[in-house]
């Protein structure tokens, strides 16, 4: 078995919709080591996109960090999870575009989805809310 990346991404939205960001972090999950932290100011836009936003970009960066690891994608939102899992339909075109790009993304890419609760999410919330606070993206080797 090849190396496995774990991502763990949040996304959130002060007035749903409202002001949004979206945050990742990338970690090596046999080491525990933290390989790069991203914030996403995301303008207007609802909570759900705001997720989707933060794993795309979670997603992106574990694969420039190796292309050819097996992903391990960790949110707090269910919706996220299930859509991405094919277990739920996406019935909005917003999402469904995202989705879209997501699984273009990872294309080729073995990848697992896994709902988490929202306390052991918290590096990803933070950084959604820093990029929210700062109005502004970022991102950044750990």
């Amino acid at each position: 078995m090849g190396r496995v990346l774990v991502v763990e991404a949040d996304g959130g939205s002060r007035g749903n919709p409202g002001q949004s960001g979206s945050g990742a972090v990338v970690i090596d999950e046999a080491t525990g080591e933290l390989l790069a932290e991203i914030g996403l100011y995301g303008g207007v836009a609802s909570n759900n996109v705001a997720e989707y936003k933060g794993m795309i970009a979670g997603v992106r960066r574990a694969l420039e960090i190796d292309p050819d690891a097996e992903l391990l994608v960790r949110m707090d939102s269910k919706l996220v999870v299930e859509q991405m899992s094919g277990r739920w339909k996406i019935k909005h075109p917003d999402m469904a575009e995202l989705a879209a790009e997501a699984r273009r993304v990872l294309t080729g890419t073995p990848v697992r989805f896994q709902w988490i609760p929202r306390l052991e999410n918290s590096r990803a919330d933070k950084l959604a809310n820093l990029a929210m606070d700062l109005k502004a993206d970022f991102s950044r080797p750990a």
